[in-house]
């Protein structure tokens, strides 16, 4: 049946070109700006992407933000190397798996699911809350490659924390969307909701200006600025944080946070076509890129990469990826806690780049508030599955499996930084955009915007509407096939956020639809 939407409407978002200067990529235009701005003073990528980091926890606190995990692909243009990095959660080496009895009440969801666990303790509540490594990722890179004061890349994040984030209509659509749980931690209720239940709403002309009050978490950012980031997992921070989250019912402890160790590692090398993507090795979406991309540039050549055989075969190897992924490693994404992430891409000036991504895991976390440090909580816990004996069962001091699939892509002089937002939608995205650069003639802003389709769970293989007719008819051959319109919410496909250098110029753009993303050259930031 078709939808309600317009049939006739276009959006469009052209992204930038710059001649002389770097390019950020974020899914909100204000934490694009203030890394845009850090190049312009003359920072590496690597001091644009601390500080488009740190703005973006504040910006889109229910996405990411310090107590999150990711990983981030780097490219060094003098060296001509990628560099992979991965500071994704881990369970505490305290926690009890029996805290986490099975329900009986069957699946969490009808969509690859675990068990059901009693309360929900592995997906809502200081029990879900997991060891955090975004912080640690953060001053690791800044520590190898940064140029600039870390207290001076926190700046911009103090400022948006202490104006507190506006509450527009998209904020307000998250918020609603959360706003039975956010109700059930007081701390949460109190920063989110209006009377402990209410979502907070916009108001209904231009000139509202409704606001969340993050000043707790503003005094955070203040105090990590000054003290470094070492104050996060051994200092003042962190034992507030064990405290809270203690106090909530997690098994966070201090030993927990003092031997976190953000880990640098050799990336993945993907070959394609005559080009390369890097990726992230580990328990990441990297090893899957790997496994579907190899297989489906087998089954086709580069000249009939739009031909609808070729988008039979990429679904057959995300589908078939997919399979082994859930097999041999572990994965989930509850429907009742919709998978958060955001991703952003930055090159600088001299083409170093950074693919950075950074998680809470579901929207929102644990639906819970560290009251002494206003920052919302991970449920990094729900990534395991709490029935014993799989690959990807729950465990004390447990690395967590991730969806993230940050990856640096280069063929000949194009060179690009890709990834996503939007949980087991990921790696296909990144996949078919990566494909779109690697082997075809596609400018970056085509490469976004192509139509694209996504198989990365279930019976149903989901089709961009623009694919209906010969595409969609060749994938209706193999699978069942739906087609759905890109749109801002629900996320029937992932989130990318890209830069790209050619021929001396760098260029970067964001997912059409998405309300906040944009790129933003240095230039504009002067």
């Amino acid at each position: 049946m078709a939808g309600s939407f317009s049939r006739s409407q276009i959006v469009a978002k052209p992204g930038v070109v710059s001649v002389a200067g770097g390019v950020v990529a974020a899914q909100h235009v204000l934490a694009a700006e203030a890394g845009a701005a850090v190049l312009a003073a003359g920072g590496d990528a690597v001091d644009a992407a601390v500080a488009t980091s740190f703005a973006m926890g504040v910006l889109e606190p229910w996405m990411s933000g310090p107590m999150g995990g990711g990983a981030m692909m780097l490219w060094r243009a003098g060296e001509e190397r990628a560099y992979a990095l991965n500071y994704g959660m881990r369970a505490s080496a305290f926690l009890d798996a029996n805290h986490y009895p099975l329900s009986g009440a069957g699946k969490a969801s009808d969509l690859f699911p675990w068990e059901t666990v009693v309360e929900d303790r592995n997906i809502i509540g200081g029990s879900s809350v997991a060891v955090p490594g975004t912080v640690a990722g953060i001053a690791a890179a800044h520590g190898r490659f940064g140029r600039m004061p870390w207290a001076e890349l926190l700046a911009p994040a103090i400022k948006y924390a202490k104006q507190g984030m506006q509450i527009d209509w998209y904020a307000a659509l998250i918020i609603a969307s959360a706003a039975k749980d956010l109700a059930k931690d007081p701390d949460a209720a109190r920063m989110f909701l209006d009377e402990g239940q209410w979502p907070k709403t916009f108001g209904w002309t231009a000139l509202s200006d409704v606001r969340l009050d993050q000043s707790g978490m503003a005094a955070t950012l203040e105090h990590l600025a000054l003290a470094g980031a070492a104050d996060f997992y051994e200092g003042d921070i962190a034992a507030a944080l064990v405290r809270d989250v203690s106090d909530k019912g997690g098994f966070l402890t201090a030993d927990d946070l003092a031997g976190y160790q953000a880990e640098w590692s050799d990336p993945l090398i993907i070959p394609y076509r005559q080009g390369h993507i890097f990726a992230v090795p580990g328990l990441t979406a990297g090893p899957t890129l790997a496994d579907a991309v190899s297989q489906w540039q087998s089954e086709y050549p580069a000249s009939e990469a739009e031909t609808p055989s070729a988008y039979v075969a990429r679904a057959g190897a995300i589908r078939a990826a997919y399979e082994r992924r859930l097999s041999e490693m572990g994965d989930h994404e509850a429907a009742k806690a919709p998978g958060c992430t955001t991703h952003f891409s930055v090159v600088d000036h001299d083409g170093n780049m950074v693919s950075m991504t950074q998680t809470l895991l579901s929207v929102f976390g644990s639906r819970t508030v560290s009251p002494s440090t206003g920052l919302l909580l991970n449920n990094g816990i729900m990534w395991f599955d709490p029935e014993p004996g799989k690959s990807n069962s729950l465990a004390a001091g447990k690395r967590c499996l991730m969806n993230v699939c940050p990856v640096v892509g280069r063929n000949g002089d194009r060179t690009f930084a890709l990834g996503a937002s939007g949980g087991r939608k990921i790696m296909p995205a990144v996949g078919q955009i990566a494909a779109q650069l690697l082997e075809t003639p596609a400018t970056l802003q085509q490469a976004i915007e192509a139509p694209r389709m996504d198989a990365s769970g279930g019976p149903l293989v989901v089709a961009d509407e623009r694919l209906e007719g010969p595409v969609t008819e060749a994938l209706s051959k193999n699978w069942q096939i739906t087609t759905a319109k890109r749109l801002p919410f629900p996320l029937a496909f992932a989130c990318p956020a890209a830069v790209l250098r050619e021929g001396g110029l760098n260029s970067g753009t964001t997912e059409t639809f998405s309300p906040w993303g944009d790129a933003v050259s240095e230039g504009a930031a002067e």
